[in-house]
């Protein structure tokens, strides 16, 4: 009995003193935070680049990546929500080395970013992450410029410093936009550049704060290189390059110069005058042309401003000038091509697509949400104008026909 009590009164002090020796959630080592960013790639979506956020607790299995940037193809309604604007993306935990397995493979860069938390910081906002990726949880609204994968980046790195990033980017500006940042990551792909050109519609003009800009991977780098914490030392506290970018880097923005546009439109328009009078059918062939593409691109934009939830693309005054009144003009062309004379209501159709893209001009001087549209317009309104012109004043009858 005597040595039976000998050892409970032992193993009670041996556990009493290991309760006591184990730390507390507020001594343990506190985990370090990183921000990757990735550069661009070759697919549309990948222009852009991308980034996620870094959570090294010292595990064996390596530090985990918080990237928000996932979505589902084969999802249920995927296409439809895309269309309508109202696409679900998701966060995943991933080891890091898993993370950078594609872009190895592809030859996108991946810098890393070490950031200077506080313990507390960096435990709340590692314990945020692990919270958000819990699949009940994981999934947003994707929006492209107000709500993707770096904003979502941005935005928990922000509360972890009780909005100390904030309130440095949004008193700074670059002068840039959205459209502006748009056309320039898309120009190596003509058909991007152009679509994100004509699709965006004023909100795209407004001059971004950097808070906002940082929608783009590496502008939120960029940022966070140049961020303080509240004490006055630099937020970032070591980069590190952990794979080369081998792929083209981003492009060099540069505003389009209205001149070649301009020469193009009134080259064009004479062009029209000119065939009207020697080759209207051939004119007429091109016509039918410009109004379906005119014609389908309006209507496009006129559905995406009514039926879809991408307010980047509403109030487009290029709608002015991508008329859907075009398919209107459709069966004249037809008549024109088989060597008869259009209706009167083809002829008012001609003035009314060419007054109401005139008037696309009126925006650029009062400056009411302005629009970059300049050189659409500079193009179109020409051509437009030159139709009008030939074919909307009656035909003089034919002198040497009779009966």
């Amino acid at each position: 009995m005597g040595w039976g009590l000998l050892f409970a009164l032992l193993l009670a002090l041996f556990m009493g003193g290991a309760q006591a020796q184990s730390p507390t959630p507020d001594q343990q080592p506190a985990p370090r935070i990183g921000v990757v960013t990735m550069g661009p790639g070759e697919v549309f979506w990948e222009r852009f680049g991308h980034n996620a956020i870094v959570v090294d607790d010292g595990a064996a299995a390596g530090p985990t990546s918080y990237n928000f940037g996932f979505f589902d193809l084969a999802e249920d309604g995927f296409i439809g929500r895309f269309v309508r604007g109202e696409m679900q993306y998701m966060l995943v935990a991933l080891p890091l080395e898993e993370d950078l397995h594609y872009y190895r493979e592809v030859g996108r860069g991946a810098t890393l970013q070490w950031l200077d938390l506080d313990p507390a910081q960096a435990r709340a906002l590692a314990d945020a992450l692990a919270e958000n990726a819990k699949p009940e949880n994981a999934r947003y609204r994707y929006d492209y410029y107000t709500d993707n994968c770096a904003t979502r980046v941005r935005d928990a790195i922000d509360r972890a410093l009780g909005g100390q990033l904030r309130r440095q980017l949004e008193v700074r500006s670059s002068g840039d936009t959205y459209r502006g940042e748009s056309v320039r990551l898309a120009s190596p792909a003509a058909w991007m550049r152009v679509g994100f050109d004509l699709a965006l519609g004023p909100v795209a003009d407004r001059p971004l704060t950097r808070w906002q800009q940082a929608f783009l991977p590496r502008r939120l780098a960029d940022d966070l290189g140049e961020a303080k914490r509240a004490d006055g030392r630099p937020l970032v506290a070591s980069a590190i390059e952990l794979l080369p970018q081998r792929q083209a880097a981003e492009p060099i923005g540069r505003a389009p110069r209205l001149w070649p546009w301009l020469l193009a439109g009134a080259f064009a328009g004479i062009a029209v005058l000119w065939l009207a009078g020697r080759r209207p059918r051939l004119l007429a062939g091109f016509a039918a042309g410009f109004w379906l593409t005119c014609g389908l691109l309006g209507l496009v934009l006129l559905l995406s401003w009514i039926f879809t939830e991408h307010r980047a693309l509403w109030a487009n005054r290029n709608l002015l000038l991508l008329n859907p009144l075009c398919l209107l003009l459709l069966p004249g062309a037809w008549s024109l091509l088989r060597g008869r004379s259009p209706s009167m209501r083809f002829r008012n159709v001609l003035i009314v697509v060419a007054v109401l893209a005139a008037l696309a001009c009126v925006p650029l001087w009062l400056q009411v949400l302005p629009q970059r549209n300049g050189h659409w317009i500079a193009l179109l309104l020409p051509i437009h104008a030159a139709f009008a012109w030939a074919w909307s004043r009656p035909r003089a009858p034919d002198r040497n026909r009779t009966g």
